[in-house]
């Protein structure tokens, strides 16, 4: 079994799901006693944060290099950016390394794909919706129609990630509120919906979705062991 990287800690509440699925998907597939081979580096989220609002990008970029790096040197034989917003600097953090980077954007649409749907709505951070990324690799890569919600509607998508998500917070009226944007995005077109953000599903289940739900966390997760195990 390969050697996962996790570049972690964007915020550290997603990647504790990273490390906990990757951990049960590996236990169910091999059975036993079986757990993944993970190392992890986690950022002080603070640090990027700020580097977002600044609009700081080349800086982010070559913090995180810096810390693909350290992976590689520990060991890792690829590396999952536990994080949908930072993707915006993912060729930097790749050509720091030479192991490969598993985009989380890529995943997701193999599996949209695979479940036969074309038109799809995005939840995430105001970079990752309104920015062109993350929908313009699922565009123009993969052949997918995205969907965002509104400005108003994106302000309160945002707001929770940052505010509530982050913090560790799941509030029982921003599920009300995303449940009301993805039906928004439904009557848009969309016949599925991306939680572009790896925390929105420590909020949002399947069943609370009027929509069937795409949670990128769960799905980057379980690429990685794909690659693991099958490597």
């Amino acid at each position: 079994m390969n050697v996962i990287g996790l570049l972690g800690g964007m915020s550290w509440e997603s990647t504790v799901e990273y490390y906990r699925i990757i951990n049960q998907e590996v236990r169910r597939r091999l059975g036993g006693q079986h757990s993944a081979r993970i190392l992890m580096y986690s950022v002080d989220f603070e640090e990027i944060d700020r580097l977002q609002i600044d609009d700081e990008w080349d800086r982010a970029g070559q913090l995180l290099g810096t810390a693909a790096k350290r992976l590689e040197r520990g060991g890792a034989d690829f590396i999952l950016m536990c994080t949908n917003t930072m993707h915006k600097v993912a060729s930097a953090v790749q050509d720091a390394v030479r192991i490969p980077l598993i985009h989380i954007a890529d995943a997701l649409a193999e599996r949209i794909k695979a479940q036969k749907l074309t038109r799809v709505g995005l939840l995430g951070t105001r970079f990752t919706m309104e920015e062109d990324f993350y929908k313009g690799r699922l565009s123009t890569l993969h052949g997918l129609e995205v969907f965002v919600p509104g400005t108003a509607d994106r302000e309160i998508v945002d707001r929770v990630i940052y505010g509530e998500l982050c913090q560790g917070q799941m509030l029982a009226e921003s599920r009300r509120e995303y449940v009301r944007i993805i039906e928004a995005l439904a009557g848009q077109g969309a016949d599925g919906v991306i939680l572009g953000c790896t925390e929105i599903g420590l909020l949002i289940k399947p069943d609370d979705s009027p929509l069937p739900v795409f949670d990128t966390a769960r799905i980057h997760a379980e690429a990685g062991v794909d690659r693991a195990i099958d490597s």
